[in-house]
């Protein structure tokens, strides 16, 4: 039972736009802190798994970047997807792939690549935690955190209330259900509920145990892959990959799997975490000053008050606003009052319906 790494890294931060950009994405980019997100989290995985177990699943288009961000990846350990489905393809053509490796018995941790976490100790006893349940149990295991505020922009886990008598590092517990991005009054009920975790978003577990909750959930998907799985001969796996891909729907690992199974376990991570998803977010993990702004380059602001500005190319003054996100790039300037960040993602969709393919 070999543990290896799958870091996801296809997805487009839509959310950041426009700083996050289909051809160079949030996972790619610096936000906080050193490095770029992905590069974060390759380090903090490594002391859990030595390199050369450590792989990416992406697209095509963003192998190549990858590979320049992350030299110490081999080629074969960047594992190109031809289009973008969404999670559940992702993480099936990275199984397909590990398991060739490794057998069909490999512990897959699946992490994403645009997530902040401090207190990263914490999250390797998580992790090493997770892997360990992976190997005895047949389910798929997830990390949840606890919730420090009602927050409608993350998914959460309910667990049960006592944890499996094992005796682990950190308490392990059986889910009992999963809940999407809530609304405000939802949020603070799941909070006050005390069973409730934030979502991290990472998934471990066997290759055998992933496969049967695909057969079971995803049929269509599982004989789709099962056919991909099949093939032998290296030289005819890209084409084959490329069918099963026209095949298939996006869907999330989330909705087509998580939601329907009952085979999950959590593990109480004890770090801190935040899935960087808009602009909101950033404000609230910024030092800010005392009218509690985020500015960001050369910005003059006056009687402004609780405004994330991000501006490197010009000048921007502010004369007597609240509660603004103001983003500049060299061809787009975003404006949107905040708490309502997590819609920037409809604005590329509104571009996308256009044709404003220069835009994305």
């Amino acid at each position: 039972m070999e543990p290896v790494a799958l870091i996801m890294a296809g997805g487009t931060g839509a959310r950041l736009y426009p700083r996050s950009r289909q051809a160079h994405p949030k996972q790619l980019i610096h936000l906080l802190g050193d490095g770029t997100l992905i590069q974060n989290t390759f380090a903090r995985l490594q002391p859990v798994f030595p390199p050369q177990h450590i792989y990416t699943v992406t697209t095509e288009e963003l192998a190549p970047l990858i590979s320049e961000q992350l030299p110490a990846l081999a080629p074969t350990q960047i594992i190109a997807e031809p289009f973008r489905r969404n999670t559940a393809a992702a993480l099936a053509l990275g199984t397909v792939i590990l398991e060739r490796i490794y057998g069909t018995d490999v512990i897959v941790s699946a992490v994403p690549s645009d997530h902040l976490i401090s207190n990263v100790r914490e999250f390797q006893i998580a992790l090493e935690t997770a892997v360990e349940t992976a190997k005895h149990a047949d389910a798929i295991v997830t990390i949840g955190v606890v919730p420090s505020r009602a927050e409608t922009a993350f998914g959460y886990i309910q667990v049960a209330d006592e944890p499996l008598a094992e005796q682990f590092a950190v308490p392990v517990y059986p889910v009992r259900a999963f809940a999407e991005k809530p609304d405000a009054a939802t949020a603070e009920r799941f909070v006050s509920a005390g069973d409730f975790l934030w979502n991290t978003g990472i998934f471990v577990f066997r290759a055998d145990v992933f496969w049967k909750e695909f057969t079971e959930h995803l049929p269509d998907y599982a004989e789709l892959f099962e056919s991909l799985r099949q093939v032998r001969d290296p030289s005819l796996f890209p084409e084959a990959t490329e069918q099963v891909y026209r095949r298939i729907r996006g869907i999330s690992f989330d909705y087509g799997i998580l939601e329907k199974t009952h085979n999950v376990l959590s593990v109480l991570g004890t770090f801190e975490w935040s899935d960087l998803s808009s602009w909101d977010e950033l404000w609230r993990l910024q030092k800010k000053d005392p009218r509690q702004n985020v500015l960001e380059g050369s910005i003059y602001a006056l009687d402004t008050k609780r405004c994330y500005v991000s501006a490197y190319s010009k000048v921007v003054a502010l004369v007597g606003v609240e509660d603004l996100i103001v983003v500049d790039t060299d061809d787009v300037l975003l404006i949107c009052r905040r708490g309502s960040s997590q819609r920037v993602a409809e604005v590329v969709d509104m571009f996308r319906r256009k044709g404003n393919t220069p835009l994305l």
